[in-house]
């Protein structure tokens, strides 16, 4: 275990950790089996040594996922939009495609910003939101929100997960892993019932309107 802690400073104390740090989240953007947000905390938790420096850790983090997304809204672009257009008018799926564009029109931001907390969430979103053609400045934009906040979010995480075991920083990135993946399921949890709700709402209209 002491080694593999040692390994793993020394890797994190490298000027490269930043690059490393882009890579891995520009990557997990589009595929979601590369561990970007565990990697952020990593780096983190060790950044209360000094090194690395939690704000590059947070900067190349924020970059990184913005990138990602991009890339994932590009594929979603060229041929997820091509896939959509083919739909015969008045099919199932043609019927979804038209209901997920009026949905990102009405609140793309939101559920852009929110997504980014959801690792399989956040590749669906964007690549649906290239497939529709939302609009590029305003995904940049929101993208932009979405990304800053999140790398907030796990370098703040890890950092204090560092600071509250300092003498046992393995600890500190289980710590800071738990609480993201506690705050993940609360938000899924959330937009479960959410989602639970409308629909036993639209079953009472529906049956109200045949009586």
């Amino acid at each position: 275990m002491d080694s593999a802690l040692d390994l793993l400073r020394q890797l994190v104390t490298s000027p490269w950790v930043y690059l490393l740090i882009f890579g891995l989240t520009a990557v997990d953007a589009f595929f979601p089996a590369v561990p970007g947000e565990a990697a952020v905390i990593t780096a983190a938790v060790l950044s209360t040594s000094g090194n690395p420096k939690l704000a590059a850790v947070i900067v190349a983090a924020a970059l990184g996922a913005c990138a990602g997304d991009h890339v994932s809204y590009a594929i979603g672009r060229g041929g997820g939009a091509r896939r959509l257009a083919g739909f015969p008018d008045g099919s199932r799926r043609r019927a979804s495609s038209e209901w997920a564009r009026r949905a990102l029109n009405r609140r793309g931001g939101l559920i852009l910003t929110t997504s980014r907390y959801l690792p399989g969430g956040r590749t669906a979103v964007t690549l649906t939101m290239g497939a529709v053609r939302y609009p590029r400045r305003s995904f940049l934009l929101y993208d932009a929100i979405a990304t800053v906040t999140w790398a907030l979010y796990c370098g703040l995480l890890g950092y204090f997960g560092g600071l509250a075991f300092e003498r046992h920083p393995v600890k500190g990135v289980l710590a800071g892993i738990g609480l993201s993946v506690i705050v993940t399921l609360g938000i899924e949890g959330i937009r479960w019932l959410r989602h639970r709700a409308r629909r036993r709402a639209a079953a009472t209209t529906d049956r109200a309107g045949s009586t």
